[in-house]
């Protein structure tokens, strides 16, 4: 069957750029639903739904935007209703199997909306973005999806020699993803969050391994603050079906000013929902920061062990008072857990930085941390001290075991 791409945008002011792309796309073989989301006048080229329908399906009449002021508030309002009406009619399209992959071109208003739209759509859904945003922060436009975002280099106002190759590549891009063949589904394999950081990727490998011999899929999450909130949605869409959460030191930084921040949701899902929780105080003690230079001078004049990861990224050590707040907080989120929930304290270290003379050795404040941790859990969550380090394949091992043992225990019946 022929694909089809849902080219989305607005008309309005990109008309030109905008049928440049959907011919680009109709050659490449794929259908194309041309949807509207100008709310200053009518087009110039003929969409396939109009302004005019996406405004309904927020149930807003589309000349009550075009109305109204010229103002700031007025311009939101008239964004977010048809980002509403924009997702309601994407929702539609996908329901009548006429939305196989999703493309749109937008500056700063155009992409805050149309990213809302690729966002509201399932994972592995082809979304692509162009984008004159694409070239700084993008966290607000991406967040937890897979969309894939491709700088627009020029604004995205007429067709000439920088904009018609990074046009007719961005429709090409989304022309191949549409071509790809269906993966082949696992079939009924739980899916298990991971959750992972270079300091403790060896841990993080054995358990992949271990899980696909249990016949369960290894979801790995960089726990990068992106990680973290993706881990969450999927733990919450139901895709996830428990987690391991090896690597938690998105709460230190959330705490202590890091960069690495996942969000309030953080530690939460798993537990509301009542699913399964392995947790292992991975890389807690590390506080991760951008290029050294961003590193707020108090942390960076010698007074604590720094580490320049890359150049983009800093690590610092925690102190041991620091810590002890993270373990109320991270104590807290487990307080609240409704399914079963087991913590895991390897004593030799947390990750490869705080092993036995790591750069961030110290075991007398990683042990506060614990014992804090312990004593401010609920007293029916278990904990287990382990003498290794957390990148000891034993102990992966054990991670592995008692994962598999709480899932077990926290099935459904079986049917009879």
């Amino acid at each position: 069957m022929t694909a089809t791409a849902v080219l989305i945008g607005t008309l309005d002011t990109k008309g030109r750029e905008y049928a440049y792309v959907r011919d680009s796309l109709a050659a490449s073989g794929a259908d194309v639903v041309l949807v509207d989301v100008g709310v200053l006048c009518d087009p110039d080229i003929t969409p396939d739904i109009s302004a005019t329908e996406v405004a309904a399906a927020a149930g807003v009449n589309l000349a009550v935007l075009r109305g109204g002021d010229e103002g700031a508030d007025a311009r939101g309002s008239a964004l977010d209703t048809m980002r509403r009406g924009a997702i309601e009619v994407v929702r539609r399209l996908r329901e009548m199997g006429r939305c196989d992959g999703v493309l749109g071109l937008g500056g700063s208003g155009g992409s805050a909306l149309l990213s809302a739209v690729m966002r509201s759509l399932p994972f592995g859904v082809p979304k692509v973005l162009v984008s004159t945003m694409a070239s700084g922060d993008v966290s607000p436009y991406v967040g937890a999806s897979d969309l894939c975002l491709i700088h627009s280099v020029t604004d995205i106002a007429g067709l000439n020699r920088i904009s018609r190759p990074i046009l007719r590549n961005a429709a090409g891009a989304l022309a191949g993803m549409l071509a790809m063949p269906p993966e082949p589904t696992n079939g009924d394999r739980p899916a298990v969050g991971v959750t992972m950081l270079g300091v403790t990727t060896p841990c993080a490998l054995r358990l992949v391994d271990r899980l696909d011999e249990a016949g369960m899929d290894a979801v790995v999450f960089h726990t990068v603050g992106s990680g973290g909130r993706a881990l969450e949605a999927l733990l919450a869409s139901g895709v996830l079906t428990g987690v391991i959460d090896l690597t938690v030191k998105e709460i230190t930084d959330d705490l202590l000013g890091g960069v690495f921040v996942a969000g309030a949701e953080r530690m939460r899902t798993a537990g509301r929902m009542g699913l399964p929780q392995v947790v292992v105080p991975g890389a807690v003690e590390v506080i991760n920061f951008g290029a050294f230079e961003t590193v707020p001078e108090d942390l960076r004049n010698g007074s604590r062990p720094l580490i320049r990861h890359n150049e983009q990224v800093t690590a610092v050590r925690a102190t041991r008072e620091e810590l002890l707040r993270v373990a109320d907080e991270i104590a807290s989120r487990l307080n609240q857990a409704t399914g079963l929930v087991e913590v895991l304290i390897p004593r030799a270290g947390f990750d490869s930085y705080a092993a036995h003379e790591g750069p961030f050795a110290d075991t007398a404040s990683d042990m506060a941390f614990a014992e804090r941790l312990v004593a401010r859990l609920r007293d029916d969550i278990p904990t287990r001290w382990v003498d290794t380090h957390v990148n000891d394949p034993a102990f992966a091992d054990l991670v592995a075991d008692r994962y598999l043992a709480l899932a077990r225990e926290g099935a459904p019946p079986a049917l009879t």
